[in-house]
């Protein structure tokens, strides 16, 4: 194992020693399955979060093989994957621990407002809202959330600020009442205008003109929370013209144009355009 690998197993073993099950990753992936998993040959079927009777000594069932046992996680059959790896994750609901992933600022804002305040640990994207208490893991429980707990896992970034609270109702309601929004489709290249069909209440055309180019300096503005400012834009726009049909196609080039200027891919600009639309029901 090379030195610079050594920090990362030693936070591993602390974290053990305070009861947090953990194992290497890379990237944001666990170590591919080895010849004795591959296929699901143990019986075990980790990426359909299925344990099964593997008793497999290396780290490749992701939150299933993470572990407080130091003499496994400094074993010699983990070397090699701590010599690879690039960060720690740990199994929040192996330690009864909760995550709330905020994935982008408008996550947190939404966080903020609707959530009581705990430990707040700093992503790349966003913030990692964690609490006293398991429950069921569930994606895209809202636009930007999901939510680690059981059967899942997080990277480790941290001990975060703030005092943990107990897992709210308002956590768990999440998986339970709210309706996960479908995967946008990823058309980066053409995104469709609403058809529309509603009453028109746009006295002259210039009146949506005026509104496009306001959009577009708004997004040229934007200083900080880029994508975010672009998803609000994106909003507001669907939200004003979107039910009668006065976009066009020209209109939404313009849009991703502005917000390609400041460093948005076409991908992005598409998720945020069509997370607006199923948001609006446009």
């Amino acid at each position: 194992m090379t030195h610079d690998r050594l920090p990362l197993l030693q936070v591993a073993l602390d974290l053990a020693h305070r009861r947090l099950p953990v194992f290497p990753l890379r990237g944001k992936r666990p170590p591919a399955n080895c010849s004795a998993c591959r296929d699901t040959a143990c019986g075990g079927r980790p990426h359909m979060r299925v344990p099964g009777p593997c008793r497999c000594p290396l780290p490749c069932h992701a939150w299933a093989a993470a572990t407080t046992d130091p003499g496994i996680l400094t074993s010699p059959a983990w070397a090699a994957d701590w010599h690879h790896a690039t960060t720690v994750a740990y199994h929040p609901g192996g330690a009864g621990l909760t995550v709330v992933d905020l994935d982008d600022p408008v996550a947190v804002a939404w966080a903020r407002e609707a959530l009581p305040a705990t430990r707040t640990v700093s992503t790349t994207r966003g913030e990692h809202w964690i609490y006293s208490g398991g429950m069921q893991s569930a994606n895209r429980v809202r636009p930007g959330v999901d939510i680690k707990s059981l059967m899942a896992y997080a990277r480790w970034l941290g001990p975060g600020t703030g005092a943990m609270a107990p897992l709210p109702d308002t956590v768990r309601a999440l998986v339970v009442r709210e309706t996960p929004l479908p995967a946008p489709v990823r058309r980066p290249a053409a995104v469709s205008a609403p058809g529309g069909g509603g009453t028109c209440p746009h006295r002259t055309p210039a009146y949506l003109e005026r509104g496009i180019t306001m959009a577009e300096q708004r997004i040229a503005g934007a200083r900080n929370a880029v994508h975010a400012t672009v998803y609000s834009v994106f909003l507001a726009v669907l939200s004003a013209h979107g039910r009668c049909g006065c976009l066009t196609e020209a209109h939404i080039e313009r849009l991703f144009t502005a917000a390609g200027a400041k460093g948005e891919s076409p991908r992005h600009c598409a998720d945020a355009w069509a997370n607006a639309v199923a948001r609006l029901g446009v």
